[in-house]
């Protein structure tokens, strides 16, 4: 992992324990970098062995240049159509934001700041696999949960 050696860039792996399931949540909070470029928070399966990688249930990409959150999957290897729309873009830089990742049946739903951001809907079947969340860009992580 090369993430490490910029100034004050982590990246966070956490387990999620016993998989994802519907309702529940997961949070992350930070301070976004004062010149941030991008932010990027994945749930994925843990890969069985090391060549192959695990699946993604859901990866955002919060991209500042374009003032963009992009949502994809990668299912057996494969990245699906990535999706856009956003109602607004809620992260500032120098700026603490709070997001909420709701696993709904037919969806996640994102939230920042208790706003609702954008839902994206589940193209893998098997939620209870996802059990890793990886954070890491431009940000200083408060709290992972």
């Amino acid at each position: 992992m090369e993430e490490t050696d910029k100034k004050g860039n982590g990246e966070y792996i956490g387990e999620i324990k016993g998989g994802l399931r519907p309702s529940m949540k997961l949070v992350v909070m930070g301070i976004v970098d004062k010149k941030p470029k991008s932010i990027e928070v994945t749930v994925s399966s843990k890969a069985r062995d090391e060549d192959t990688e695990g699946d993604v249930g859901l990866q955002l990409k919060v991209n500042f240049m374009d003032k963009a959150v992009q949502r994809n999957a990668r299912l057996a290897g494969k990245w699906g159509p990535s999706e856009n729309t956003l109602s607004f873009f809620p992260f500032a830089p120098g700026e603490p934001f709070k997001m909420e990742i709701v696993c709904e049946h037919q969806q996640f739903r994102i939230l920042v700041d208790g706003q609702p951001l954008c839902g994206f809907s589940h193209r893998l079947s098997q939620l209870a696999s996802l059990t890793a969340l990886r954070v890491f860009g431009d940000l200083q992580l408060t709290k992972v949960a």
